[in-house]
């Protein structure tokens, strides 16, 4: 009988000891999606995991737009990193899945066309990217002076994200007039850097990702300059924020899971990145908004206002001001 007591007692002892481990075990936020905006989300999340001591984990993938909107429409995420606006297909997929957002933009991209450090080709038109990347053009412009008899005659090497990349969608609808219309043989990677390692290896390569990839990379690759009909405009916080790098400005985005905002981690963390998207987006490199824009997006958060101001449509070659001043679709709170 004694054998038996001290040994119950050591199972309950057990078992108290395993419930203060659970109930210590961070809360964890899920985030998945862009690899332009994850550098942004990757910030945020080490910053707010220092602020909570532990109590808060906040884990950020990069498996491209598409592929965490579709993860965030299952419900497997609380938060998707976008460089696009959520499409109507996937609008259709969360809404039948009972899965309502709120939509931040959290800051601005130069998505930037790069070359080989030695290739010196500095200036294309979009009547030459299109003529590079268009669907007519798999198997028959395999050389660059092709595109132009006055650019090097060695081979064109295509590297670009994947198609479940929200990079590859907006800039095949910028540049071949309809979205994730292009050639198809290139080598794809939803990981920008991938894309800069082979760019950089290569004499004749090319490719485009988000600013803050070329940032961090401009000893190894040149920015190409874009002439859009006004001359060659370079990628820059500047030429965005006056509004002259187009078609190729973006905004980029969180969609935050709105039944996942009432978890106060969830609502801290999202206070928290939008505070601070200014500085972990000028961080990176790309450009941030205007304070007051912030602010009202905070309050979207804070209300857990759901909707989107784009429809389900891309928006091309905007201005930051355009983007502020559209109006949100808003839909009814789940309570």
């Amino acid at each position: 009988m004694k054998l038996f007591k001290l040994a119950a007692a050591a199972v309950a002892a057990l078992a108290m000891s395993s419930g203060v481990a659970l109930a210590q075990q961070p809360f964890t936020i899920s985030i998945d999606g862009s690899s332009t905006v994850f550098p942004v989300s990757e910030a945020a999340a080490e910053a707010f995991q220092q602020q909570t001591q532990g109590r808060v984990r906040v884990t950020v993938g990069e498996s491209g737009t598409g592929g965490g909107f579709r993860k965030f429409c299952r419900g497997e995420t609380h938060i998707s990193d976008a460089s696009r606006p959520i499409s109507t297909s996937e609008m259709a997929t969360c809404r039948a899945a009972g899965i309502q957002y709120v939509e931040i933009p959290i800051a601005f991209d130069a998505l930037t066309v790069v070359v080989n450090s030695n290739n010196p080709v500095r200036t294309a038109t979009i009547a030459q990217l299109r003529r590079m990347w268009e669907p007519a053009a798999q198997g028959q412009i395999t050389r660059w002076n092709q595109v132009d008899p006055s650019w090097p005659d060695m081979p064109l090497v295509l590297f670009a994200p994947g198609a479940a990349s929200g990079t590859f969608e907006y800039f095949t609808e910028a540049v071949n007039g309809r979205a994730r219309q292009s050639r198809t043989d290139f080598t794809p990677s939803e990981d920008d850097n991938v894309l800069v390692q082979g760019v950089a290896q290569n004499a004749g390569g090319i490719s485009y990702f988000g600013l803050a990839y070329y940032l961090h990379n401009q000893g190894r690759l040149n920015a190409v300059a874009i002439d859009s009909g006004n001359g060659p405009v370079q990628p820059s916080a500047a030429n965005v924020e006056n509004g002259t790098y187009t078609p190729l400005s973006r905004p980029i985005f969180i969609y935050v899971n709105a039944a996942a905002l009432r978890r106060p981690q969830v609502q801290q963390f999202v206070q928290f990145y939008v505070n601070n998207a200014a500085r972990f987006s000028q961080q990176v490199g790309y450009i941030p908004l205007p304070a007051s824009a912030y602010q009202a997006y905070l309050q979207r958060a804070q209300r857990r206002t759901q909707g989107t101001a784009y429809g389900g449509r891309q928006a091309i070659g905007v201005t930051i001001q355009e983007v502020i001043d559209r109006p949100l679709v808003v839909e009814p709170v789940q309570q």
